[in-house]
Protein backbone atom coordinates (compact mmCIF):
# COMPACT_ATOMS: atom_id res chain seq x y z
CA UNK A 1 0.00 0.00 0.00
CA UNK A 2 2.76 2.41 0.97
CA UNK A 3 4.77 1.46 -2.11
CA UNK A 4 1.80 2.21 -4.38
CA UNK A 5 1.24 5.55 -2.67
CA UNK A 6 4.93 6.40 -3.00
CA UNK A 7 4.85 5.41 -6.66
CA UNK A 8 1.79 7.57 -7.29
CA UNK A 9 3.40 10.53 -5.54
CA UNK A 10 6.57 10.12 -7.63
CA UNK A 11 4.54 9.98 -10.82
CA UNK A 12 2.65 13.11 -9.82
CA UNK A 13 5.90 14.87 -8.99
CA UNK A 14 7.39 13.96 -12.37
CA UNK A 15 4.25 15.02 -14.24
CA UNK A 16 4.08 18.29 -12.34
CA UNK A 17 7.70 19.17 -13.17
CA UNK A 18 7.86 17.45 -16.54
CA UNK A 19 9.25 20.51 -18.32
CA UNK A 20 12.05 20.88 -15.77
CA UNK A 21 12.99 17.21 -16.06
CA UNK A 22 13.04 17.44 -19.86
CA UNK A 23 15.21 20.54 -19.68
CA UNK A 24 17.62 18.79 -17.29
CA UNK A 25 17.93 15.85 -19.68
CA UNK A 26 18.45 18.31 -22.54
CA UNK A 27 21.35 19.99 -20.71
CA UNK A 28 22.85 16.61 -19.82
CA UNK A 29 22.50 15.38 -23.39
CA UNK A 30 24.16 18.53 -24.74
CA UNK A 31 27.11 18.18 -22.34
CA UNK A 32 27.50 14.52 -23.28
CA UNK A 33 27.43 15.48 -26.95
CA UNK A 34 30.19 18.02 -26.34
CA UNK A 35 32.30 15.40 -24.58
CA UNK A 36 31.60 12.90 -27.37
CA UNK A 37 32.78 15.39 -29.99
CA UNK A 38 35.92 16.20 -28.02
CA UNK A 39 36.79 12.50 -27.67
CA UNK A 40 36.27 11.78 -31.37
CA UNK A 41 38.19 14.85 -32.58
CA UNK A 42 41.04 14.17 -30.18
CA UNK A 43 41.35 10.50 -31.15
CA UNK A 44 41.20 11.26 -34.89
CA UNK A 45 43.31 14.41 -35.14
CA UNK A 46 45.92 13.92 -32.43
CA UNK A 47 47.98 11.32 -34.37
CA UNK A 48 48.10 13.61 -37.43
CA UNK A 49 49.23 16.51 -35.26
CA UNK A 50 52.01 14.36 -33.79
CA UNK A 51 53.22 13.32 -37.26
CA UNK A 52 53.23 16.95 -38.40
CA UNK A 53 55.22 18.05 -35.37
CA UNK A 54 57.83 15.34 -35.96
CA UNK A 55 58.07 16.30 -39.64
CA UNK A 56 58.61 19.96 -38.78
CA UNK A 57 61.31 19.10 -36.26
CA UNK A 58 63.15 17.02 -38.87
CA UNK A 59 62.90 19.79 -41.46
CA UNK A 60 64.18 22.36 -39.00
CA UNK A 61 67.10 20.15 -37.92
CA UNK A 62 68.03 19.39 -41.54
CA UNK A 63 67.86 23.06 -42.51
CA UNK A 64 70.17 24.08 -39.64
CA UNK A 65 72.64 21.31 -40.56
CA UNK A 66 72.74 22.48 -44.19
CA UNK A 67 73.11 26.17 -43.20
CA UNK A 68 75.60 26.22 -40.33
CA UNK A 69 76.05 29.97 -40.60
CA UNK A 70 72.47 30.47 -39.42
CA UNK A 71 71.77 30.03 -35.74
CA UNK A 72 68.64 28.45 -34.36
CA UNK A 73 67.65 31.70 -32.64
CA UNK A 74 67.83 33.68 -35.89
CA UNK A 75 65.77 31.05 -37.69
CA UNK A 76 63.11 31.08 -34.99
CA UNK A 77 62.89 34.88 -35.11
CA UNK A 78 62.40 34.76 -38.86
CA UNK A 79 59.78 32.00 -38.64
CA UNK A 80 57.97 33.83 -35.84
CA UNK A 81 57.68 36.95 -37.97
CA UNK A 82 56.53 34.93 -40.96
CA UNK A 83 53.82 33.22 -38.89
CA UNK A 84 52.62 36.55 -37.51
CA UNK A 85 52.30 37.92 -41.04
CA UNK A 86 50.52 34.75 -42.12
CA UNK A 87 47.96 35.25 -39.37
CA UNK A 88 47.17 38.61 -40.97
CA UNK A 89 46.77 37.03 -44.40
CA UNK A 90 50.19 38.08 -45.73
CA UNK A 91 52.50 35.41 -47.12
CA UNK A 92 56.16 35.61 -48.11
CA UNK A 93 55.88 32.78 -50.61
CA UNK A 94 56.60 33.68 -54.21
CA UNK A 95 53.41 32.12 -55.51
CA UNK A 96 51.21 34.14 -53.14
CA UNK A 97 52.78 37.59 -53.13
CA UNK A 98 50.70 38.77 -56.09
CA UNK A 99 47.32 38.52 -54.31
CA UNK A 100 46.29 41.58 -52.33
CA UNK A 101 44.04 41.06 -49.33
CA UNK A 102 42.47 44.52 -49.27
CA UNK A 103 41.50 45.31 -52.83
CA UNK A 104 37.82 46.08 -53.35
CA UNK A 105 36.63 42.54 -54.12
CA UNK A 106 38.59 41.05 -51.22
CA UNK A 107 37.29 43.76 -48.89
CA UNK A 108 33.74 43.07 -50.10
CA UNK A 109 34.24 39.37 -49.38
CA UNK A 110 35.61 40.23 -45.93
CA UNK A 111 32.63 42.50 -45.18
CA UNK A 112 30.19 39.73 -46.14
CA UNK A 113 31.95 37.25 -43.85
CA UNK A 114 31.85 39.76 -40.98
CA UNK A 115 28.16 40.61 -41.38
CA UNK A 116 27.16 36.97 -41.79
CA UNK A 117 29.31 36.06 -38.72
CA UNK A 118 31.16 33.47 -40.81
CA UNK A 119 34.58 34.99 -40.16
CA UNK A 120 37.14 32.77 -41.88
CA UNK A 121 40.02 34.56 -40.15
CA UNK A 122 42.34 34.42 -43.17
CA UNK A 123 42.24 38.22 -43.48
CA UNK A 124 42.08 40.56 -40.50
CA UNK A 125 42.54 44.33 -40.09
CA UNK A 126 46.16 45.37 -39.64
CA UNK A 127 45.78 48.94 -38.40
CA UNK A 128 44.18 50.21 -35.21
CA UNK A 129 41.79 52.30 -37.27
CA UNK A 130 40.71 49.22 -39.20
CA UNK A 131 40.13 47.26 -36.00
CA UNK A 132 38.08 50.10 -34.47
CA UNK A 133 36.01 50.47 -37.64
CA UNK A 134 35.47 46.68 -37.72
CA UNK A 135 33.97 46.83 -34.22
CA UNK A 136 31.63 49.71 -35.06
CA UNK A 137 30.75 48.20 -38.44
CA UNK A 138 29.91 44.85 -36.83
CA UNK A 139 27.85 46.35 -33.99
CA UNK A 140 25.63 48.10 -36.52
CA UNK A 141 25.88 45.62 -39.38
CA UNK A 142 25.16 42.30 -37.64
CA UNK A 143 21.73 43.35 -36.27
CA UNK A 144 21.04 45.00 -39.62
CA UNK A 145 21.90 41.73 -41.36
CA UNK A 146 19.64 39.76 -39.01
CA UNK A 147 16.80 42.17 -39.73
CA UNK A 148 17.43 41.92 -43.46
CA UNK A 149 17.57 38.12 -43.45
CA UNK A 150 14.45 37.86 -41.29
CA UNK A 151 12.49 40.10 -43.63
CA UNK A 152 13.68 38.23 -46.73
CA UNK A 153 12.98 34.79 -45.25
CA UNK A 154 9.54 35.89 -44.06
CA UNK A 155 8.58 36.89 -47.60
CA UNK A 156 10.13 33.88 -49.31
CA UNK A 157 8.61 31.31 -46.99
CA UNK A 158 5.09 32.48 -47.86
CA UNK A 159 5.57 31.57 -51.52
CA UNK A 160 7.92 28.62 -51.03
CA UNK A 161 6.35 26.83 -48.06
CA UNK A 162 2.98 28.03 -46.82
CA UNK A 163 1.13 28.56 -50.09
CA UNK A 164 2.24 25.25 -51.71
CA UNK A 165 1.27 23.28 -48.60
CA UNK A 166 -2.08 25.06 -48.37
CA UNK A 167 -2.71 24.52 -52.10
CA UNK A 168 -2.20 20.77 -51.93
CA UNK A 169 -4.26 20.61 -48.75
CA UNK A 170 -7.24 22.50 -50.21
CA UNK A 171 -7.02 21.49 -53.87
CA UNK A 172 -6.35 17.77 -53.46
CA UNK A 173 -7.59 17.16 -49.93
CA UNK A 174 -4.33 15.72 -48.58
CA UNK A 175 -3.51 15.94 -44.91
CA UNK A 176 -1.81 19.21 -44.15
CA UNK A 177 0.60 17.55 -41.75
CA UNK A 178 1.74 14.94 -44.28
CA UNK A 179 2.04 17.51 -47.05
CA UNK A 180 4.16 19.74 -44.81
CA UNK A 181 6.56 16.87 -44.00
CA UNK A 182 6.94 15.83 -47.65
CA UNK A 183 7.39 19.45 -48.72
CA UNK A 184 10.07 20.04 -46.07
CA UNK A 185 12.00 16.95 -47.18
CA UNK A 186 11.81 17.91 -50.86
CA UNK A 187 12.82 21.50 -50.12
CA UNK A 188 15.76 20.29 -48.04
CA UNK A 189 16.91 17.95 -50.83
CA UNK A 190 16.70 20.74 -53.43
CA UNK A 191 18.63 23.14 -51.16
CA UNK A 192 21.38 20.60 -50.47
CA UNK A 193 21.69 19.86 -54.19
CA UNK A 194 21.76 23.51 -55.30
CA UNK A 195 23.90 24.95 -52.52
CA UNK A 196 26.13 22.03 -51.50
CA UNK A 197 26.67 19.38 -54.18
CA UNK A 198 26.68 21.62 -57.28
CA UNK A 199 28.86 24.36 -55.71
CA UNK A 200 31.20 21.68 -54.35
CA UNK A 201 31.66 20.33 -57.87
CA UNK A 202 32.34 23.87 -59.12
CA UNK A 203 34.87 24.59 -56.36
CA UNK A 204 36.66 21.31 -56.99
CA UNK A 205 37.20 22.46 -60.58
CA UNK A 206 38.05 26.11 -59.82
CA UNK A 207 40.44 25.33 -56.96
CA UNK A 208 43.44 23.29 -58.06
CA UNK A 209 44.25 21.74 -54.68
CA UNK A 210 40.68 20.98 -53.58
CA UNK A 211 38.94 17.67 -54.06
CA UNK A 212 35.19 17.18 -53.89
CA UNK A 213 35.19 16.34 -50.17
CA UNK A 214 37.18 19.45 -49.30
CA UNK A 215 34.88 21.58 -51.47
CA UNK A 216 31.77 20.14 -49.84
CA UNK A 217 33.42 20.69 -46.46
CA UNK A 218 33.96 24.36 -47.33
CA UNK A 219 30.31 24.77 -48.42
CA UNK A 220 29.00 23.28 -45.20
CA UNK A 221 31.40 25.21 -42.96
CA UNK A 222 30.51 28.45 -44.73
CA UNK A 223 26.72 28.16 -44.92
CA UNK A 224 26.53 26.97 -41.33
CA UNK A 225 28.48 30.16 -40.41
CA UNK A 226 31.18 28.13 -38.65
CA UNK A 227 33.92 29.60 -40.83
CA UNK A 228 37.05 27.80 -39.67
CA UNK A 229 39.17 29.46 -42.34
CA UNK A 230 41.27 26.44 -43.29
CA UNK A 231 39.77 26.53 -46.81
CA UNK A 232 39.20 29.90 -48.46
CA UNK A 233 38.48 30.10 -52.21
CA UNK A 234 40.15 32.54 -54.53
CA UNK A 235 43.49 32.55 -52.70
CA UNK A 236 45.40 30.31 -55.08
CA UNK A 237 48.32 31.26 -57.29
CA UNK A 238 47.31 32.93 -60.57
CA UNK A 239 43.61 32.53 -59.91
CA UNK A 240 41.69 33.25 -63.12
CA UNK A 241 39.09 36.02 -62.95
CA UNK A 242 39.84 36.48 -59.26
CA UNK A 243 37.75 39.66 -58.84
CA UNK A 244 34.69 38.18 -60.52
CA UNK A 245 35.26 34.93 -58.63
CA UNK A 246 35.27 36.75 -55.27
CA UNK A 247 32.07 38.61 -56.09
CA UNK A 248 30.42 35.33 -57.11
CA UNK A 249 31.46 33.71 -53.81
CA UNK A 250 30.02 36.65 -51.89
CA UNK A 251 26.68 36.28 -53.68
CA UNK A 252 26.79 32.52 -53.11
CA UNK A 253 27.27 32.98 -49.36
CA UNK A 254 24.36 35.41 -49.03
CA UNK A 255 21.97 33.36 -51.17
CA UNK A 256 23.03 30.13 -49.49
CA UNK A 257 22.51 31.59 -46.04
CA UNK A 258 19.01 32.73 -47.02
CA UNK A 259 18.22 29.27 -48.42
CA UNK A 260 19.44 27.60 -45.23
CA UNK A 261 17.26 29.86 -43.10
CA UNK A 262 14.22 29.15 -45.29
CA UNK A 263 14.74 25.40 -44.88
CA UNK A 264 15.24 25.69 -41.13
CA UNK A 265 12.11 27.81 -40.79
CA UNK A 266 10.17 25.28 -42.88
CA UNK A 267 11.21 22.43 -40.61
CA UNK A 268 10.53 24.50 -37.50
CA UNK A 269 6.93 25.00 -38.62
CA UNK A 270 6.27 21.26 -38.60
CA UNK A 271 3.80 20.25 -35.92
CA UNK A 272 6.00 17.43 -34.63
CA UNK A 273 8.95 19.72 -34.07
CA UNK A 274 6.75 22.29 -32.36
CA UNK A 275 5.51 19.64 -29.94
CA UNK A 276 9.07 18.46 -29.36
CA UNK A 277 10.28 21.99 -28.60
CA UNK A 278 7.44 22.61 -26.17
CA UNK A 279 8.71 19.73 -24.03
CA UNK A 280 11.67 21.89 -22.96
CA UNK A 281 9.86 25.21 -22.56
CA UNK A 282 8.59 26.62 -19.29
CA UNK A 283 4.84 26.20 -19.10
CA UNK A 284 2.82 29.20 -18.00
CA UNK A 285 0.46 28.89 -15.08
CA UNK A 286 -3.25 29.19 -15.69
CA UNK A 287 -3.43 32.21 -13.42
CA UNK A 288 -0.80 34.00 -15.50
CA UNK A 289 -2.64 33.10 -18.69
CA UNK A 290 -5.88 34.45 -17.24
CA UNK A 291 -4.15 37.66 -16.19
CA UNK A 292 -2.73 38.07 -19.68
CA UNK A 293 -6.15 37.41 -21.19
CA UNK A 294 -7.82 39.95 -18.92
CA UNK A 295 -5.14 42.52 -19.66
CA UNK A 296 -5.53 41.86 -23.36
CA UNK A 297 -9.31 42.20 -23.13
CA UNK A 298 -9.02 45.44 -21.17
CA UNK A 299 -6.54 46.77 -23.67
CA UNK A 300 -8.76 45.76 -26.55
CA UNK A 301 -11.86 47.29 -24.89
CA UNK A 302 -10.06 50.52 -24.14
CA UNK A 303 -8.71 50.71 -27.66
CA UNK A 304 -12.18 50.03 -29.11
CA UNK A 305 -13.75 52.70 -26.90
CA UNK A 306 -11.02 55.13 -27.84
CA UNK A 307 -11.59 54.36 -31.50
CA UNK A 308 -15.37 54.86 -31.11
CA UNK A 309 -14.84 58.16 -29.33
CA UNK A 310 -12.45 59.35 -32.02
CA UNK A 311 -14.95 58.30 -34.72
CA UNK A 312 -17.72 60.32 -33.01
CA UNK A 313 -15.46 63.32 -32.79
CA UNK A 314 -14.64 62.98 -36.47
CA UNK A 315 -18.34 62.75 -37.35
CA UNK A 316 -19.07 65.88 -35.34
CA UNK A 317 -16.21 67.68 -36.98
CA UNK A 318 -17.53 66.73 -40.42
CA UNK A 319 -21.10 67.94 -39.70
CA UNK A 320 -22.09 71.40 -41.07
CA UNK A 321 -21.77 74.25 -38.63
CA UNK A 322 -25.12 75.14 -36.98
CA UNK A 323 -25.57 77.82 -34.37
CA UNK A 324 -27.67 76.71 -31.50
CA UNK A 325 -29.57 79.40 -29.61
CA UNK A 326 -29.56 79.26 -25.87
CA UNK A 327 -32.58 77.85 -24.00
CA UNK A 328 -33.36 81.15 -22.22
CA UNK A 329 -34.09 82.81 -25.52
CA UNK A 330 -36.69 80.14 -26.41
CA UNK A 331 -38.22 80.44 -22.95
CA UNK A 332 -38.55 84.17 -23.36
CA UNK A 333 -40.24 83.78 -26.73
CA UNK A 334 -42.75 81.30 -25.34
CA UNK A 335 -43.61 83.49 -22.41
CA UNK A 336 -44.26 86.43 -24.69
Amino acid sequence: MLQSLAGCSCVRLVERHRSAWCFAFLVLGYLLYLVFGAVVFSSVELPYEDLLRQELRKLKRRFLEEHECLSEQQLEQFLRRVLEASNYGVSVLGNASGNWNWDFTSALFFASTVLSTTGYGHTVPLSDGGKAFCIIYSVIGIPFTLLFLTAVVQRIIVYVTRRPVLYFHIRWGFSKQIVAIIHAVILGFITVSCFFFIPAAVFSVMEDDWNFLESFYFCFISLSTIGLGDYVPGEGYNQKFRELYKIGITCYLLLGLIAMLVVLETFCELRELKRFRKMFYVKKDKEEDQVHIVEHDQLSFSSISDQAASMKEDEKANEPFVTVQPATYYDGCINN
